[in-house]
């Protein structure tokens, strides 16, 4: 998707359904997304070596000492969203988690990943809450008014659908239809412009289902609540794989963009460091390993990183 504007009997059930359930609780329970205790990295999440990353001094120096000062950078994160963010055992896992402790690592800080609702974490930044946010945020103006973001990766949004689509859906037509989104995403944004579209031309209005972690978006559809589902296109990969067949997603990912690391408004030489460490990871290739440990689609790696705003 390329997670949108901030405006935003058990034995029976499927191995996919279980985990969502598992990171529904981690999020506090309810799969509310709400804030939940700081969790480090999963040791062994997933497979694949990341290799070693090594600090560079350089970098480092430019990490302000108000930020370093505690040896560690809180990042705010939703751990709802696999295989980008989500929790392993109680500890924070995925794609992201493993960029930003390598991006760690090459400043010389600890990372500490604090699971929040996702609406919650620019506020929280805003706040002095989280010094950094990493969890799939797609770069968009409205964010770049109150935020920086650097750039790392690429996204578009997929749609998925029950095996076999049995309901014919199709992604430019879900006028009628029940689609599942998580909430404040851009997918939700994209659903308002084919509704109006659907209504516009005397269509009926796709019913639209907002539930606050993406697991329990998974869940709706592998439980039929549902007949479809909006998300990023590598959560729509991961699910397709995780649920053994119940899912499949239908035509091309649509409205890529890239995901941005959230950082305050006006973060100068943070910023650079930042966007400096993940230049680092690119051209050493652990950012490569990082991809290919959990099947992300080369297609979304970027060769660049950069600031935005650019200064």
């Amino acid at each position: 998707m390329a997670r949108g504007p901030q405006l935003k009997a058990l034995a029976l059930l499927p191995a996919f359904a279980l985990v969502g359930l598992t990171v529904a609780c981690g999020a506090g329970g309810s799969g509310a997304g709400n804030a939940g205790p700081s969790s480090s990295a999963a040791p062994g999440a997933g497979s694949g070596d990341v290799g070693t990353v090594t600090k560079d001094d350089a970098l480092a120096a430019m990490v302000p000492a108000a930020v370093k000062a505690d040896g560690k950078i809180v990042v705010g994160q939703d751990q709802s969203y696999p295989p980008n963010e989500f929790q392993d055992g109680g500890k924070a896992a995925g794609f992201d988690v493993d960029l930003g402790t390598a991006i760690g690592q090459v400043l010389g800080v600890q990372m500490e990943f604090q699971n929040s609702s996702f609406d919650g974490i620019i506020p929280g930044i805003g706040a002095k809450k989280y010094e950094m946010g990493i969890s799939s945020f797609s770069i968009n103006a409205d964010r770049l008014q109150s935020v920086d973001m650097i750039s790392y990766y690429s996204a578009g949004t997929s749609l998925a659908v029950l095996k076999g689509n049995p309901d014919g859906i199709k992604v430019d037509d879900l006028c009628g239809k029940k689609i599942a989104v998580q909430k404040g995403t851009t997918q939700v944004e994209d659903l308002d412009k084919k509704n109006a579209a659907c209504t516009g031309a005397g269509k009926p209005a796709i019913e639209v289902t907002q539930l606050q972690a993406q697991t329990d978006v998974n869940l709706a559809l592998t439980a039929k609540r549902v007949q479809g589902e909006l998300a990023d296109s590598p959560v729509i990969d991961y699910a397709v794989k995780q649920t053994n067949g119940q899912l499949e997603s239908v035509g091309a990912p649509y409205d890529t963009a890239p995901y941005g690391i959230v950082l305050p408004k006006n973060s100068g030489d943070f910023g650079k460091a930042v966007q400096g460490a993940i230049q680092k990871l690119i051209d050493s290739g652990a950012y490569k390993k990082i991809l290919d440990k959990w099947g992300l689609n080369a297609t979304g790696a970027v060769t660049k990183s950069e600031i935005n705003p650019a200064s």
